[in-house]
């Protein structure tokens, strides 16, 4: 048997329709980390983007007969994962709040108050923004996707993902523009 790591996600795909067990651990190896990226950006939580990937890749495990190749496995792994945090976000929004915050482990640069308080904010600035324009400014601006595979992944045309990472700015410099004020 070749090794895992060898071959593509395609054949990986494959190897897991055809009953390897293994096959697709090693597509979550190699995906896993962004599609956690993704998820817990666009939901900021992190038990709600947890249960979202595990959900998304009960899915893609189940439903693997259904990937019609036309775009990439990573693609079609990360749309699953983005559908998910969309039924999140519309299930979050038809229940009443909790009342709770959540307290989210961010990373820290030089100085570690003042990496965190902007992380904070930027992080609260895009909970402010419709989801059709957050998750393109995730996938784009803070995972770093090209934009033609933020099209793919999302299902709409590049200028589609354009136009709305172009308002999603926007909306954002408004938020953030104390930050640029007190950075002067």
């Amino acid at each position: 048997m070749p090794l895992l790591d060898a071959r593509s996600d395609l054949q990986l795909l494959e190897a897991h329709r055809s009953g390897e067990r293994r096959a697709f651990d090693e597509l979550v190896r190699r995906h896993g980390d962004r599609l956690w990226a993704v998820a817990l950006r666009v939901l900021r939580d992190p038990e709600d983007a947890a249960d979202v990937l595990q959900d998304a890749l009960e899915s893609a495990y189940r439903r693997s007969a259904g990937f019609r190749g036309e775009a990439s496995v990573s693609t079609w792994l990360h749309r699953i994962v983005v559908n998910k945090c969309v039924d999140r976000i519309r299930y979050d929004r038809a229940r009443p709040p909790s009342g709770y915050g959540h307290i989210h482990r961010l990373p820290v640069g030089r100085d570690p108050a003042e990496g965190a308080t902007t992380r904070l904010a930027v992080l609260d600035a895009l909970a402010h923004l419709a989801a059709d324009q957050r998750i393109p400014v995730v996938l784009v601006d803070v995972m770093g996707y090209p934009v033609a595979e933020a099209a793919a992944i999302l299902q709409v045309p590049v200028g589609t993902v354009k136009s709305r990472c172009a308002r999603g700015r926007v909306r954002l410099a408004g938020l953030l523009g104390h930050l640029r004020e007190e950075g002067a």
